[in-house]
């Protein structure tokens, strides 16, 4: 396009001279462009478009000599002989017009361009380039009010327009007027509101609209009609215009005109049908009524003691019901039956569906029976009705878990948790199956353990594959309950480099329960771990605060050879240490120990109660062996290993157990295992120590004592994690 206008230009030469285009649309720019134009030229562009189009125009590049009020070069754009702009200069002023983005709208289809310039120039500028196109024009905003082609909506589209109506209005068959649609609605609901066509808005002209209301059988109709009320009328004949008129049943109300409103219409039917009427003349507002459905009055219901009705109201009608219910403690009995709610409803005839049953007091029934357990009642007479309590007391040799019950809401004996299930009576802690025969004195090298002596006694098989090259170790524990096994942290510790405290991985610990016979483990009940726990204040170092919990993957049953140990009274700060001096204790194990074990003055690597690895285990026994061990008092056990090393530090998280003359049953116990007491009141067992280090000289050396981790200081910390209840 640009070369044919460029051609047109140079075959007119530069003269007064006049272009016709009649394209939908097209470009025209200033002669020589983009080179400078010529002076003293005059070109006028007239631009045509079929009929019912516009031209759209606007300037994509403008730059001309600027001039007060355009006196010199300048493009004038006109139209049905007006001006419609102006333009001059290369940037915006108070004289000086440009088109910038603005686009310019023909009136009608055609439009004219002149582009002038004068004899001289004293810069060179560039020119301008515009484009236009065809655009609709849109009848549709041509005319409005009186003269508005549609009644509602007009639709401009290419080349013509259609008309459309409001919701609830249809077109006319002239395509131009709308009638509403009114007469198609019927009401249902026992409530609801109706009103003339976009009321508080005039109401249209010439409609006939004719709205039903139709209720269940058994009701009766009240129309009120708003205070607002405004149809057509005239002062001396009766509602010859616009009217609104109803009918129910027989009788006919209205019709009804002017601005008074007709207020309430009480009916005797259940169907009523409203007729409105307008002709072709008019601006009123209309109207609005709202309508109820009422029944047949029932009497108030007497509520049953600590029964409870939903909802509570003054007055009941036809259809309106009542959900009755108890109050907390209590349930509804009807023909024998227990019920959580029960609705009687309100007739045609003014009655009640059904009396509203009574309210008695849940009963739970008898508790049921636990084995090795007695029920006993909290009130004298036995009660078993809703909150009455039941305490399960497990016989002789038995401790449960759960022990108060009440009568709760749903009728079933419920703990404090909410939970129905009852208890289980489990062997007391600290309670061998088999006792231990009394000891006098000393046993060298200690005693061959009898299957039943040690039920708590935990052996732990440990891999650490986090390790290159692998490496795997044992490890003794104590079972404190069916989940819960209680050990020494080193034994748990991945074994590093430096003093970093991170526990094995959970699924690379064994836990062999009820094992007497170290070499046949196939005896023994063998499970796995779901979480470990060593304690936040271990210090490899110096092995104090060595404690640890492992969580079973699973519930252990106990048996004769699997009970748990009891845990001893927490040490408060006002407390002697426990256990005390001279005091004596018995640890069991299968001797686990490396009798290639170093003894170099590092106590990190001397430590003689290490785990050891696999490849290295020696036992001085198959079979599990106990010993009795003496307590040493702290002052001793401080200065023995003083007396040694500065590099030993033992605290009052420890203590010390053995032998002055040292000896081999000194070295007895295997790492992590416990130090355990004989309560001489309760005839119980409970942990005081766990099997934790000893050296620098090998064990059984002269005053070389075992060192334990002191358990009593640690008991609100694993009570803590088991969440239960202490033993004492």
């Amino acid at each position: 396009m640009r070369l044919i206008l460029i051609s047109l230009l140079f075959s007119l030469g530069l003269g007064a001279q006049q272009l016709s285009l009649s394209g939908m649309y097209g470009s025209l720019c200033s002669p020589n462009f983009p080179e400078p134009y010529p002076r003293d030229t005059q070109l006028r562009w007239n631009v045509s478009v079929p009929d019912g189009f516009q031209i759209k125009l606007y300037f994509s590049h403008f730059d001309l000599e600027p001039s007060y009020l355009c006196e010199y070069d300048y493009v004038k754009v006109e139209a049905e002989g007006e001006v419609l702009a102006l333009f001059c200069g290369k940037e915006q002023t108070d004289t000086e017009a440009v088109p910038a983005q603005q686009a310019l709208t023909s009136p009608r289809n055609s439009l004219s361009l002149l582009f002038s310039s004068d004899f001289s120039d004293e810069e060179r500028f560039s020119g301008f380039v515009a484009h236009y196109s065809a655009v609709d024009v849109d009848e549709c905003s041509e005319r409005s009010g009186e003269d508005a082609l549609c009644d509602h909506f007009c639709h401009n589209y290419i080349g013509g327009y259609y008309c459309s109506c409001r919701y609830g209005y249809r077109l006319h068959s002239d395509n131009h007027t709308c009638r509403v649609e009114c007469s198609s609605d019927v009401f249902r609901e026992r409530s609801g509101v109706l009103s003339s066509i976009d009321f508080p808005a005039p109401y249209p002209k010439s409609c006939e609209c004719l709205y039903r209301i139709e209720v269940e059988d058994g009701f009766r109709l009240r129309l009120q009609f708003d205070s607002h009320f405004d149809v057509e009328d005239h002062p001396d004949v009766s509602c010859p215009y616009d009217y609104i008129k109803i009918k129910a049943g027989s009788a006919v109300f209205g019709p009804f005109c002017g601005d008074r409103s007709p207020g309430v219409i009480q009916t005797d039917s259940n169907v009523a049908s409203v007729v409105f009427h307008s002709d072709s003349s008019g601006e009123n507002l209309g109207w609005r009524l709202g309508y109820t459905a009422t029944g047949s009055q029932c009497p108030m219901p007497n509520t049953p003691p600590n029964a409870l009705m939903n909802p509570f109201q003054s007055e009941y009608f036809f259809k309106d019901h009542i959900l009755f219910t108890c109050e907390p403690g209590y349930h509804l009995l009807k023909d024998g039956g227990h019920l959580d709610h029960y609705q009687i409803d309100c007739r045609a005839d003014g009655s009640w569906s059904d009396r509203p049953p009574p309210c008695h007091m849940v009963d739970c029934g008898s508790p049921k029976m636990v084995d090795m357990a007695d029920v006993v009642f909290g009130n004298h007479d036995n009660s078993t009705l809703f909150g009455a309590t039941v305490q399960y007391v497990c016989r002789e040799g038995g401790v449960q878990l759960n022990t108060s019950y009440r009568c709760g809401l749903s009728g079933d004996w419920v703990d404090s948790e909410g939970r129905s299930t009852v208890p289980t009576c489990l062997p007391t802690c600290g309670q061998p199956s088999r006792p231990l025969p009394p000891q006098v004195k000393r046993i060298v090298g200690g005693r061959s353990a009898e299957p039943g002596f040690f039920p708590w006694q935990v052996l732990l098989s440990v891999e650490d594959l986090s390790r290159v090259p692998e490496d795997r170790w044992f490890g003794s524990g104590a079972l404190l309950s069916q989940s819960w096994v209680l050990t020494a942290a080193h034994i748990l510790r991945s074994l590093r480099r430096d003093t970093s405290v991170v526990p094995v991985a959970a699924d690379h610990v064994k836990v062999f329960l009820g094992l007497h016979d170290a070499r046949d483990k196939r005896r023994a009940t063998n499970l796995s771990v779901d979480r470990i726990f060593l304690h936040p204040d271990f210090q490899p170092n110096n092995y104090n605060n060595d404690i640890a919990l492992l969580r079973l993957s699973e519930r252990v049953e106990f048996n004769q050879l699997i009970r748990p140990v009891c845990l001893p009274l927490p040490h408060t700060q006002d407390d002697p240490l426990a256990p005390p001096p001279n005091s004596l204790g018995v640890v069991a194990g299968w001797g686990i120990s490396n009798p290639n074990a170093s003894a170099s003055s590092s106590p990190s690597s001397t430590l003689t109660f290490d785990p050891v690895s696999d490849t290295d285990l020696e036992m001085t026994s198959d079979l599990l062996q106990y010993v009795k061990l003496p307590v040493v008092s702290q002052a001793e056990c401080e200065a023995s290993y003083a007396s040694r090393s500065v590099s030993y530090n033992i605290t009052d998280n420890m203590f010390c157990a053995g032998f002055f003359e040292g000896g081999r049953d000194t070295c007895l116990g295997d790492s992590g295992g416990a130090f355990v007491m004989e309560d001489e009141v309760s005839r119980r067992w409970a942990v005081f120590g766990l099997v934790s280090w000893g050296g620098p000289e090998e064990c059984g050396s002269l005053r070389v004592y075992g060192v334990y981790t002191r358990v009593a200081k640690y008991v609100e910390w694993i009570q803590s994690h088991l969440h239960a209840a202490p033993w004492w």
